[in-house]
């Protein structure tokens, strides 16, 4: 197979065929026909002398070959998007790009909202396409379906880039008819009480984590599906929550909540930019980073 041959527009059909493993889903991602997807798959088999995907029963299974060939093919769609964006310049007045990013509802609070404000004066035109962490996030992020993924440093996938955005610490909040925040608060008086946490997808946030992995055990009446929502949940009641202190400071005026210091000792959390790897160069990306760290470190005049 000569390259000069080879229409390069079968590897992003590959790409997605092999991910999808079905003819259908991957033309309704491509946006193309399913006869011309299945033409695609025709070229891809004469091509490589491989069948790629074999039928067997509904199901579509790839080749050995085929699976051999994945990643290396994805990790050369990447490097080429890379090559074709930085050859085009960015000028962030005029760009209209969209940025595909994970991030949860406490990030998209304490970072997003006031980035919001830069992005109108600086770069108007840009948008962003925010969607929450979920299991399917590492698998697009090592597909470079996302341009940022923000997390903490425990959630980062090790075979690409990471960057500390920022240091994040813990504090308590109780409702402020709750007797308790009236002093200051106790190891036994924080055990005493009900607490409110946090899983997102049934799996434990960082400080649901950090509190297992040091044998700490509180009383949990109440699991909140989302950080934004947590703190909602406490206003007339007699239970706690450890919430994240820049988020904290945010919602307690409007929520009537008063934050203290955890009589416990509790980890700080790092939460980190991670990006793949082929977009260490990409300016556009390297301009947006800088943006979050600016907007995190002058909270007041991003």
């Amino acid at each position: 197979m000569r390259l000069d041959n080879f229409d390069l527009n079968l590897l992003v059909a590959f790409d997605v065929l092999l991910q999808e493993r079905n003819v259908t889903r991957a033309a309704n991602r491509l946006n193309v026909t399913q006869a011309a997807m299945s033409a695609a798959l025709k070229r891809l088999r004469e091509s490589f002398q491989d069948d790629i995907l074999k039928q067997h029963g509904k199901k579509m299974i790839p080749t050995a070959r085929a699976i051999a060939l994945a990643p290396e093919i994805s990790n050369a769609i990447l490097h080429l998007r890379s090559l074709i964006s930085s050859g085009k310049g960015f000028d962030p007045k005029t760009s209209d790009r969209c940025f595909k990013i994970a991030a949860s509802d406490y990030i998209t609070t304490v970072l997003i909202v006031p980035l919001l404000d830069v992005l109108q004066r600086e770069a108007p035109s840009l948008r962003l396409d925010i969607s929450l962490p979920n299991q399917d996030t590492l698998d697009q992020l090592t597909n470079g379906e996302l341009d940022l993924f923000l997390t903490p440093e425990e959630f980062v996938q090790p075979d690409h880039p990471r960057d500390l955005l920022f240091e994040e610490r813990y504090v308590v909040v109780g409702w402020s008819g709750n007797p308790i925040m009236q002093k200051p608060l106790t190891t036994e008086g924080f055990f005493d009480c009900g607490h409110i946490a946090v899983q997102i997808g049934h799996r434990n946030t960082f400080i649901e984590r950090a509190l297992e992995i040091h044998g700490l055990e509180r009383r949990i009446e109440i699991t909140a599906p989302s950080f934004i929502q947590a703190p909602w949940l406490i206003p007339g009641t007699m239970r706690l929550s450890l919430m994240h202190e820049r988020l904290a400071k945010i919602v307690a005026p409007a929520a009537s909540l008063i934050i203290a210091e955890a009589p416990i000792s509790l980890p700080v959390m790092h939460e980190m930019m991670q990006f793949h790897a082929s977009r260490e160069t990409d300016e556009a990306l390297i301009w947006l980073r800088q943006k979050l760290k600016q907007v995190i470190e002058s909270p007041a005049k991003p």
